[in-house]
């Protein structure tokens, strides 16, 4: 039990000095020695927890993106499993309930976001919004196709258009954490930048 105790104060002390040195400089210029000097471990002991700078970003990120990206997909597929004909009035609803959620989770855990968000250039986690965009915009177009089967007029959307709509939507989101907003102040944005984005996709798709 010692020893196993032992393990986790050391990945604990990995952790802390890991996530300073992350915050302060970003992935790309964050020092490895510096940071197993600042947790007082021998680089040996080190590498008996990760084989690399970029493995040890990921131990902090990863469980706090795969949490979002999963309730996110489990939010699209949900949607796109309704009865068609219901579709339309969930429209925007689910999604809000999911950004709420991530809002909260965010805040939960706002020191690894701020490394996924901000410090993560270098990474495989610096597409994080980009894959978001993507998955919204596929969703996207799922929707119009139910909208036709319908039986609506929907307009032919380019599907850049599209993108850079979503895109613009979920870089305002995380902008909060860009700018440090407190929980509040950014929880009233994004319900008003949500409020302007569905309003803009009804216009657009002529509902």
């Amino acid at each position: 039990v010692r020893h196993m105790e032992e393990r986790s104060d050391t990945l604990e002390q990995i952790h802390q000095a890991a996530m300073e040195e992350f915050l302060e400089k970003g992935f790309q210029d964050a020092s490895l020695r510096q940071i197993v000097k600042n947790a007082g471990v021998t680089t040996g002991a080190f590498y008996g927890y990760y084989s690399n700078k970029a493995a040890l970003f990921a131990a902090l990120v990863e469980p706090h993106a795969a949490a979002v990206m999963g309730r996110f997909m489990e939010t699209q597929l949900a949607f796109a499993k309704l009865p068609k004909e219901e579709q339309p009035e969930h429209m925007g609803k689910e999604s809000a309930a999911c950004i709420d959620w991530m809002l909260d989770y965010i805040y939960d855990h706002y020191a690894p976001f701020k490394l996924l968000i901000c410090k993560a250039d270098g990474t495989p986690y610096e597409d994080f919004i980009h894959e978001m965009v993507e998955v919204e915009v596929e969703y996207t177009f799922r929707y119009i196709e139910v909208l036709k089967n319908l039986g609506r007029q929907v307009p032919e959307l380019d599907k850049d258009l599209c993108h850079m709509i979503a895109s613009g939507m979920f870089n305002g989101i995380f902008e909060m954490i860009r700018h440090d907003m407190p929980k509040d102040r950014a929880k009233r944005f994004i319900d008003q930048l949500r409020e302007f984005s569905t309003a803009g996709w009804l216009k657009i798709m002529g509902q």
